[in-house]
This record gives structure tokens, C-alpha cells and sequence, in this order.
């Protein structure tokens, strides 16, 4: 994967992340900035979701640890656990959100 279809991959990613939560129905304010997507919870926690292009990876992290993913076979996976990105966000944002939430790419 050379840069620019890194960049268009991982524009898209953001995108899906922003409608899955606008869809989700929960109180979850997000802003998205120069490749930066930041989650601000009710409790003023927050989860902070971006781009590494040097690296071709997507770097999150949450109120409890940080997390790496590279995209294999056209699914973003945890470097450490090869868990699946919406997968882990899906339960990342529920701890922080304190309700039940699965988050998906329409």
C-alpha cells in the first residue's frame, strides 16, 4: 500500500467512525481534525483516534491504554492482540460511554 491509498483508507475509517457514532444514538461528542478524531464522553473521558501515515497505521487510545492497527486483508487488527478494530471500539467506547454499543461501518 503506498501513501495515498494509505490516506484515502484511513479518511474513509475516520468518516465511517463519525456516522457510526452519530448513528449510534448516544451522547457521544466528536471532532475531527487533520487526521485526529477525538471521542468526548458525558464524563468527560475521552478516546482519541488518528492517523500515523509513516507508519500506515491507526493509533487509539483510550482512558484505559493505547492501541495499534494495521490493516490486513482489508480489516484494521490490534498489533498486540489481533483484535478487530470495530470490535474493540465498539467495546472501548461502551466502558467509556457506560451503556451498551456496537459500532460498525454501514
Amino acid at each position: 500500500m503506498n501513501d495515498s491509498q494509505y490516506n484515502l483508507i484511513a479518511e474513509a475509517l475516520l468518516l465511517a467512525i463519525e456516522e457510526a457514532i452519530e448513528d449510534s444514538g448516544v451522547d457521544i461528542d466528536y471532532e475531527g481534525v487533520g487526521g485526529l478524531l477525538t471521542l468526548t464522553f458525558k464524563n468527560n473521558t475521552k478516546v482519541i483516534i488518528n492517523k500515523q501515515a509513516p507508519l500506515h497505521e491507526i493509533w487509539v487510545a483510550t482512558k484505559f491504554n493505547g492501541h495499534h492497527f494495521v490493516l490486513n486483508n482489508d480489516s484494521w487488527t490490534d498489533k498486540r492482540s489481533g483484535e478487530e478494530f470495530w470490535q474493540f471500539l465498539s467495546n472501548a467506547v461502551s466502558t467509556q460511554a457506560e451503556t451498551e454499543l456496537t459500532l460498525s461501518a454501514q
